[in-house]
């Protein structure tokens, strides 16, 4: 485990009272406050490689709402891994990284058309100081405020969508819904579909709008390294938002979500996935739909808080090879 001397682990609430934003330090799993991997709280961005936001959003649910809570649910799972380095990572993000956790994205529900806009400059303010952001939602219509953002700052990206759900279905303009929003970001060009991948889809859509499909047989009967080693060559090294829908995964891992659908990832498949992609360009991160009204021992936000510290490695991964 490794010991950062600015830390002081008898202190305790290592989100306010640690010193330094590098290093793994153990807290009690069963104490303390709840930052996402025990980081710390702070809205001031100096130095900062990597935030994490919390997006309490769910008013696009088409299904089962309650993934407003997922943000503080996946940080308090967070503090059970906490304590050490990501296995079987070689390297610690947050000795490679400077990450804080930002808290979560403002906004007045009492007016949904205005969120959206609300969630894009949120995420502005944390771009325009070069720091990447790891968005925790919260439903995945965010998703789209978020590329908008990300778009904004490094051109049309590729995407890549762990779910069982395309979300490109055909929606009007303005309207917000979770299962739309790349039909959307698709048609204002702030994806290149041809240039991104979805995985593990188990949902029938008539319109793919050409995004590259994996569906979940393909993943089971051809197994996460020839996966990943399609989805490099799809992706080459061209800037790439990484997005993480909880419901990408088996129901029987990952029960608290709002539209579950079996036949899906287990949770190794998707972490081997994830480690196979090392080389790819991540700019960007999020991890979706978790809702705790409907999870298990809170199993779902123990998988959703293991895979968004996995994306952080994968990002830190991009910064040492693209910069």
């Amino acid at each position: 485990m490794a010991k950062d001397s600015n830390v002081n682990p008898s202190t305790g609430d290592q989100a306010f009272t640690r010193n330094t934003d590098r290093g793994t330090v153990a807290e009690a799993t069963y104490a303390g406050a709840l930052s996402f991997m025990r980081r710390r709280y702070t809205r001031d961005l100096t130095g900062a490689d990597v935030a994490i936001m919390g997006v309490p959003f769910d008013l696009a649910v088409s299904s089962r709402s309650g993934t407003r809570h997922g943000p503080r649910a996946v940080r308090a799972a967070s503090s059970q891994i906490a304590w050490s380095a990501p296995w079987p990572w070689k390297d610690d993000p947050f000795e490679q990284l400077s990450v804080i956790d930002y808290g979560d994205c403002q906004f007045d529900s009492g007016y949904p058309a205005n969120v959206p806009n609300e969630i894009a400059d949120e995420a502005r303010a944390v771009l325009a100081s070069d720091t990447a952001l790891l968005s925790i939602g919260g439903d995945h219509f965010i998703t789209y405020p978020l590329l908008k953002a990300h778009a904004e700052k490094h051109g049309p990206l590729s995407l890549i969508q762990f779910d069982a759900h395309t979300d490109t279905w055909a929606d009007d303009e303005g309207r917000i819904d979770h299962g739309t929003m790349l039909w959307h970001a698709a048609r204002e060009g702030l994806v290149d579909p041809k240039r991104s991948v979805q995985i593990g889809i188990r949902t029938h859509n008539p319109e793919p709008l050409g995004f590259n499909i994996i569906d979940a047989i393909e993943v089971h009967q051809t197994g996460p390294q020839a996966v990943a080693e399609k989805v490099k060559q799809i992706v080459g090294d061209t800037k790439t938002y990484l997005t993480f829908d909880i419901d990408a995964l088996e129901p029987a891992s990952a029960p608290g979500t709002g539209t579950p659908v079996i036949g899906g990832l287990s949770p190794y498949q998707a972490q081997e996935a994830l480690r196979n992609l090392v080389g790819i360009n991540v700019v960007g991160m999020d991890v979706v739909e978790v809702a705790p009204a409907y999870d298990v021992g809170e199993i779902t936000a123990l998988a959703a808080a293991t895979i968004a510290n996995d994306l952080l490695c994968l990002h830190a991964a991009a910064r040492a090879q693209h910069g």
